[in-house]
């Protein structure tokens, strides 16, 4: 099982993350699969069979960032399909789940706020939340510093996420027995 797969069943929040990060590995290289082995798949400590499955998985990711025609900008329908899964859980969750409540409850100004920001560009409250933790892991990559008030915003949304991943993982992974 590949590190993808592994992080969909365990944790789809960061799945998602790994995904958003793939493809922005593929557009950084300019598409190009050779570069993408050179100078980042060569560098990963892997042997074998398993070098070779990521090889192609990167080749594959590639392949469907093309057939969707999303090289320049976007992200996978398929990512964007599971984006919508976390919204309807959400909801039903904020209904029926007190600690979701809760946790959801300390975010929602956080996440208000940021959907006015975005000026009906993002209308999901999900959306938001992965975009403020991919854009923190990428602030961090480029050796940004981080306001304080968005380490906040941050961190609660790194609390709602962490939960809808928990329940998605039940919901979709573990059996009921």
């Amino acid at each position: 099982m590949n590190i993808a797969e592994k992080k969909r069943q365990n944790n789809i929040a960061e799945y998602i993350i790994h995904m958003y990060q793939s493809e922005d590995l593929i557009r950084a290289f300019e598409c190009d699969i050779d570069k993408v082995k050179e100078y980042v798949l060569k560098h990963i400590p892997t042997e074998g069979t398993t070098k070779k499955e990521l090889e192609h998985w990167y080749q594959q990711l590639l392949e469907r960032m093309q057939h969707e025609n999303i090289l320049s900008s976007g992200h996978l329908k398929e990512t964007h399909e599971i984006v919508a899964q976390l919204d309807e859980l959400k909801q039903e969750l904020v209904h029926n789940d007190e600690e979701f409540k809760s946790i959801y409850t300390k975010a929602e100004s956080h996440i208000q706020q940021m959907l006015q920001l975005a000026e009906g560009k993002i209308n999901s409250e999900v959306q938001i939340c992965l975009n403020g933790v991919y854009g923190l892991l990428i602030a961090k990559i480029n050796g940004r510093d981080i306001p304080d008030e968005f380490r906040e915003s941050i961190e609660e949304f790194g609390n709602v996420l962490s939960y809808l991943s928990y329940k998605y993982k039940q919901k979709h992974f573990l059996s009921n027995n």
